[in-house]
């Protein structure tokens, strides 16, 4: 993946301890995202869950909407749009977890292990009573993907 001139690459120290905010009732790109925020860009990060964009507060940093300060750019979804702004792109197993996050959002090329991370996500939807409860139990399914990418890539 390279850098677009339209991603900027940003300095994640000053995105810590912020508040983040998205559309309700997660779906792949946006729990992939906050998966990603949390445990690579901003450890102390705090979400909100929107009914509509236009509720976002002013203090908060918008992802995966219309008007947000990360959302989709060309043909890169909002996971992918992450990697690139906060320098995660040099992490093959990131890298890869952003193809799989893509082809489950927007198509594209194929990607082996997508038909059981959707069939977990669906599941997890189903029983997660809110989307916080959610973002952990997916959380820690998106860490094991992570971590296998890891062993097979060799990333740190």
């Amino acid at each position: 993946m390279s850098l677009t001139p339209e991603i900027a690459c940003l300095e994640r120290s000053a995105f810590r301890g912020r508040l983040w905010a998205t559309r309700r009732h997660l779906w792949v790109d946006r729990v992939a995202s906050a998966w990603l925020i949390q445990r690579f860009i901003d450890p102390e990060a705090r979400f909100v869950w929107l009914e509509s964009p236009t509720q976002c507060p002013p203090e908060a940093l918008g992802f995966d909407f219309d008007g947000a300060a990360f959302t989709h750019v060309d043909d890169k979804v909002t996971f992918e749009v992450l990697l690139a702004s906060f320098g995660l792109v040099a992490d093959p197993a990131l890298v890869r977890l952003g193809e799989l996050v893509h082809y489950l959002d927007v198509g594209g090329a194929p990607v082996p292990e997508a038909a059981g991370l959707r069939l977990m996500l669906s599941g997890a939807r189903e029983r997660c009573a809110d989307d916080d409860a959610l973002l952990a139990h997916v959380g820690v399914l998106l860490d094991d993907v992570y971590q296998a990418f890891v062993s097979v890539d060799g990333s740190t």
